[in-house]
């Protein structure tokens, strides 16, 4: 993918208000600023943060069903893509996360984007479960090991989007010994390898 990572870059790709992107200017300078101190992404990625974290995290998007009401993003750690799609006007969005310092992070990049997200500070498998019409995860884990943390939040008619790299067919293949689902790849807009599941009709036969 081209190295170009800027506000128009993300909006050459998705249609994005100006006042959206000043909110994603803030959460930006935000990041930059916390990432001398705390590890919240990548070294090597902050230079092309617009396409490496904000359009990757905004890409998923269009692939969340018009009637869902609410959204989990697990291991969301700087908010990605959580935060940012709430940013980008989803409601009902939760982010969980372990780290107390990203936490932190987290808390203020809502209160200065004035974002509405509902925080949940701890593992997911020690928090008291919630229903959810979405949820979300970004290089946190194998689908087999996503399905099996999100199995008390998820509901018959939820949706489940992952963003995946190389080696999605190995997981979809090992994740199938135990679930059966309707599976749907799209292609990433910031990675050549790169893939948006969408897992629904999720059934447990193992």
């Amino acid at each position: 993918m081209p190295a170009i990572s800027g506000p128009d870059h993300l909006r050459a790709h998705l249609p994005v208000s100006r006042e959206t992107l000043d909110r994603l200017q803030i959460y930006v300078d935000l990041l930059r600023r916390w990432q001398r101190a705390v590890n919240l992404v990548g070294p090597s990625t902050i230079e092309e943060v617009w396409t490496r974290h904000i359009l990757d995290s905004a890409q998923l998007l269009a692939y969340i069903p018009q009637q869902a009401k609410s959204l989990l993003d697990i291991g969301t750690g700087a908010g990605l893509p959580g935060l940012i799609l709430a940013i980008m006007g989803v409601e009902q969005v939760h982010l969980m996360e372990s780290d107390a310092k990203k936490v932190t992070f987290l808390r203020e990049a809502a209160r200065l984007t004035k974002t509405n997200v509902t925080l949940h500070h701890g593992r997911i498998e020690t928090l008291e479960p919630f229903p959810v019409d979405v949820v979300t995860a970004r290089a946190l884990a194998s689908v087999e090991g996503l399905l099996d943390y999100t199995r008390p939040y998820r509901q018959a008619d939820s949706v489940c989007l992952f963003l995946k790299g190389g080696g999605v067919e190995q997981e979809l293949r090992q994740a199938a010994t135990r679930w059966k689902m309707t599976v749907n790849q799209f292609p990433s807009a910031t990675a050549d390898e790169g893939v948006i599941l969408k897992l629904e009709a999720i059934r447990d036969v193992g």
